[in-house]
């Protein structure tokens, strides 16, 4: 069976997805040969990657289950949280900004939303989009571009970061998902400048990650108050081994004086 390709001019490089060998109705979407997406068609439900569990969990519990959200997602890759968010939140508006105008076309074309979802999909730069964005008009902000110091630093700053958290209603919360290798420098960094934003933020991630030796992705979660009685839930929704860093544990991670 033949597998879809398209090349991506901007990112110079093939995007392909291939069925996943071992997950019926699963999909993987690969650019350059590296892998960067997991859909599940069968159960959107169904999250692959560990970071972006964690977000979905954050999702779950910052609102009352089953209720419709607003949600812009920055970085769209292969719209698996939107399709979440749909079968989560159904009645959910949902924008995803995507500045690789090929990949969102050969996205929907082979991996299509499912019935009723309410996604806008703009092809765009992040920060045009944020520059744009009408003060609280959503109630999760998603920035999902990050990986390593060499990605999408024309983001890493504390403009951008002021205003993901304009862009966030009263009681929303901002998700930045920040790849990184040891010792962390940089996802130190985006730690640090999310919190000098004065929003409640806390950090996630498997545990030996917090030890600054090993490379993988941590989610900084921020609100304007991060309200206590959702710590418990994600701290046991994992994946585990999980950790999630609040307070003056947070702080000494972002390597900001208390």
């Amino acid at each position: 069976m033949s597998v879809p390709s398209r090349y991506l001019r901007a990112a110079g490089a093939h995007a392909e997805i291939d069925m996943d060998a071992h997950n019926d109705g699963a999909f993987i979407l690969s650019i350059g040969g590296a892998q960067q997406s997991h859909v599940d068609l069968a159960d959107p439900r169904n999250v692959f990657y560990e970071y972006l569990r964690r977000i979905a969990n954050v999702l779950d519990v910052f609102k009352p289950a089953g209720e419709p959200i607003r949600v812009l997602h920055l970085g769209a890759g292969a719209l698996t949280l939107a399709r979440y968010v749909q079968a989560t939140r159904p009645g959910s508006r949902q924008v995803a900004v995507e500045r690789e105008r090929e990949l969102l076309a050969f996205v929907v074309e082979h991996l299509p939303l499912p019935p009723g979802t309410d996604c806008e999909l703009l092809v765009e730069d992040a920060s045009d989009t944020l520059a744009a964005c009408t003060e609280g008009a959503f109630d999760a902000v998603v920035l999902d571009v990050f990986s390593g110091a060499d990605g999408a630093t024309e983001l890493a700053t504390p403009e951008v970061y002021r205003l993901l958290t304009r862009a966030a209603a009263p009681g929303g919360v901002v998700l930045v998902n920040v790849g990184d290798d040891p010792p962390l420098t940089f996802a130190r960094e985006q730690a640090r400048l999310l919190l000098e934003t004065g929003y409640d933020v806390a950090a996630l991630g498997e545990t030996a990650m917090f030890t600054g030796q090993h490379a993988g992705n941590i989610v900084l979660a921020a609100s304007t108050w991060w309200n206590p009685a959702w710590t418990a839930p994600l701290a046991a929704a994992g994946p585990h081994p999980a950790a999630l860093l609040t307070g003056a544990d947070y702080t000494d991670f972002a390597g900001r004086k208390r």
